[in-house]
């Protein structure tokens, strides 16, 4: 079966997030990220993390995705960049790195990641109405990533604030990246 890796953004999940109801779906087959800090992150202690998690799955299964929210999708491309592999990668509401919404002063480092083709399928998901992103900017980011991508209409930045619960509309998204057609496995 495979293995996922959790990347959160700024501050973590909470439990109602629907990356944590994952997680919690997947059991033990779920890694969740743990940088030194969840509120001033920097990008290599991120970077350093997701190569702990990943290994962490590897060790469980031999396909490993990558489940990243905000600020977790860069850390994501920039674990990419440094030589990272993957099965597959769903990057779901990227922040804007030139938005003026983006916290520059607690992550800073953030900004310096480059939008580079990630080495396994991916798929970026974004709303039309997130205050960290704009559809335009996020078509960009995915058409660099040569990711696929899907807007999805009038759901804010797709986190805890949006009510989301179990969003089955991610996790059909999901299954479509892997290629399955039912329920992703519980």
């Amino acid at each position: 079966m495979t293995a996922f890796v959790i990347l959160p953004g700024i501050d973590g999940s909470d439990g109602v997030h629907w990356q944590s109801r994952w997680e919690e779906s997947w059991g033990d087959r779920a890694v969740r990220i743990v940088p030194a800090s969840w509120t001033e992150p920097e990008l290599d202690d991120w970077v350093a993390a997701v190569q702990r998690a990943y290994d962490d799955a590897r060790a469980r299964d031999d396909d490993v995705v990558l489940v990243a929210h905000s600020l977790g999708c860069w850390a994501a491309a920039a674990w990419f960049a440094a030589g990272g592999s993957a099965a597959a990668a769903l990057l779901v509401a990227p922040p804007d790195p030139e938005h003026p919404t983006f916290p520059s002063d607690r992550a800073g480092t953030f900004q310096s990641v480059l939008t580079q083709p990630l080495p396994c399928p991916a798929l970026l998901v974004a709303s039309t109405d997130d205050p960290y992103c704009t559809p335009e900017r996020a078509t960009t980011f995915a058409s660099a990533w040569n990711a696929d991508c899907h807007l999805v209409d009038h759901a804010g930045h797709l986190n805890s604030t949006t009510n989301l619960a179990d969003w089955p509309l991610g996790r059909k998204l999901l299954n479509g990246l892997l290629g399955l057609s039912g329920p992703t496995p519980a």
